[in-house]
């Protein structure tokens, strides 16, 4: 055998395996997003990618490696908006106004995969230990980039503003909002307000 046709083959075996963990990816977002990761099963995965339940195994023996495929899948298909240009908004407030009416209006396009997979982190520990060293890390490094806008001196009132700057970016205090009539304009301004009375500067 040519080098040539070996190096072909060796890229084509490649290129199918690479499709086949895509299909699988794919299937998994796909069962995550309608019924969560709880309740996703193997065969149906399988099923879903046309694959043998071996071949799931085969590519991704782990669990979290799973959920890590997935989790790459799905953002690539919806990213998450970025901050970065709310960022250099001058006013603390309106900063974070910016940047939840952007998180708010995703949540809204994604709420299905966002809280099936928040939900069920509890019960999956491949799950949410995935996630503890994606989502959570840049979450918390957006509050407190965001509560250091604020005004503040003394330690407390700087635990507290951050801690308020996370509660507003929890997909659940937007889901609650929602629930309760809040278009998400409203909802990322009422926040805003929120977060800038608690850091002592009112409404």
């Amino acid at each position: 055998m040519s080098i040539e046709k070996r190096t072909y083959e060796l890229r084509e075996r490649a290129a199918r395996q690479a499709e086949t963990r895509r299909r699988i990816a794919a299937a998994t977002a796909e069962l995550h997003e309608e019924v969560g990761p709880a309740r996703t099963t193997v065969a149906e995965i399988a099923r879903r990618a046309g694959v043998q339940r071996l071949t799931v195994y085969n590519n991704f023996p782990a669990e979290r490696d799973l959920f890590a495929a997935c989790q790459a899948h799905f953002l690539a298909e919806n990213p998450p908006p970025d901050p970065t240009p709310a960022l250099g908004i001058a006013d603390p407030a309106d900063r974070l106004e910016a940047v939840l009416a952007a998180l708010y209006a995703w949540y809204r396009a994604n709420q299905g995969m966002a809280g099936n997979v928040r939900r069920d982190r509890e019960l999956l520990p491949a799950l949410d230990a995935l996630l503890a060293d994606t989502l959570d890390p840049g979450t918390t490094r957006l509050a407190r980039a965001l509560a250091a806008g604020f005004p503040g001196d003394d330690e407390e009132g700087r635990r507290l503003t951050t801690a308020a700057v996370a509660l507003a970016l929890d997909f659940w205090t937007w889901r609650r909002l929602s629930r309760e009539g809040l278009e998400d304009a409203d909802a990322s301004r009422f926040m805003a307000r929120v977060v800038a009375s608690a850091a002592g500067r009112g409404a």
